[in-house]
């Protein structure tokens, strides 16, 4: 999930010096200097069979996929000047996993740009410098080239990750803690955390213009927490959903989700409505801000993106054996 209509301009000032401060938590994975990907080590099938979350980089142009075998570098060319406009594209069509690092990314997160956040399990095959079983919170600055320590390693697998920034410059990390159940919160960019409520969600979103709102889905219904993962209530009139993220507007904020078997749903005001649908199980999500609001889903049939909340999508990587069913733009 990436939010940075508000303060883009704060936010990547910010990464640069956090970077720093990071390397002195923790020691680098091993891995090339730039994101330049490598040929693939997993196949795209098995891969994708697993995809954790997605994520687009209004600073780099990169579109990520968060998957059981590693950050992959996701193709966009077939899209618009509208999808992160101004930012440059990458020069490739096929999926490609970025430098063969192929750690179970279960949390991830633009964090903010040029600047993205992981957890999960270290690659069992690989020698790197990041502790078994779970990789606690990981950094990259270099387009998912290499990632760095930040904290709780060997200790903590986050299943969701969100972040947001405070009135200081920092970010504000809310993660899943799989092994507790509890939201914990970081107020100093991941270095430090406090847990919160314990709660059997799916997925996590905060608010950018409000940072200690967060919204959970769970088989409760959506519920929405207005103290910082404290406490939850729930969001009355919310259709069931499965995903959720939150989207800057001209008035604050507002929601887009997937329901379980698909539908998009956006809310407007107080008034929930169905604007599009996969027909398929969603199994990751985002909103991508820009000069118009473009969708990111994917599900068992590959990954696909959508500039009219879903009414019709555009394939960006397609599976084999499932067809095409995805109604494309003509560009």
């Amino acid at each position: 999930m990436a939010k940075f209509s508000r303060s883009q301009r704060r936010i990547f000032v910010l990464s640069m010096p956090l970077a720093g401060l990071i390397a002195l938590s923790g020691c680098s994975a091993s891995g090339p200097d730039s994101a330049v990907p490598t040929a693939d080590t997993a196949p795209v099938e098995s891969a994708f069979e697993h995809v954790h979350g997605l994520g687009a980089d209004p600073l780099t142009g990169n579109t990520y996929a968060a998957t059981h075998h590693g950050v992959w570098l996701i193709p966009t060319n077939v899209l618009p000047d509208t999808y992160l406009t101004g930012a440059p594209r990458a020069d490739t069509t096929q999926p490609t996993q970025i430098a063969g690092l192929g750690q179970d990314t279960m949390g991830f997160t633009v964090a903010a740009p040029g600047h993205l956040l992981a957890s999960g399990h270290p690659d069992p095959t690989e020698p790197n410098d990041l502790r078994l079983p779970n990789l606690g919170l990981i950094s990259s600055t270099n387009e998912a080239a290499s990632w760095t320590a930040v904290s709780l390693e060997g200790e903590t697998d986050f299943h969701d990750l969100d972040a947001v920034q405070l009135d200081d410059d920092t970010l504000r990390v809310y993660g899943y803690n799989a092994g507790t159940g509890a939201i914990t919160v970081s107020d100093d960019s991941g270095l430090t955390w406090s847990p919160r409520a314990v709660l059997a969600l799916r997925d996590l979103s905060a608010d950018p213009t409000r940072p200690d709102r967060i919204y959970a889905t769970t088989a409760d219904g959506l519920l929405m927490s207005t103290d910082a993962g404290q406490t939850f209530t729930p969001l009355a009139g919310a259709p069931a959903l499965l995903l959720i993220d939150t989207v800057e507007t001209d008035a604050g904020s507002s929601l887009v989700g997937m329901d379980p078997s698909g539908g998009v749903w956006r809310l407007d005001a107080d008034t929930w409505t169905q604007t599009g649908t996969t027909g398929r199980a969603p199994e990751a999500f985002t909103v991508v801000d820009g000069t118009a609001p473009w969708i990111l889903v994917a599900d068992a049939t590959g990954i696909a993106a959508s500039d009219d909340y879903g009414s019709t999508w555009t394939a960006l990587v397609a599976l084999a054996g499932s067809a095409a069913n995805v109604s494309g733009h003509e560009h």
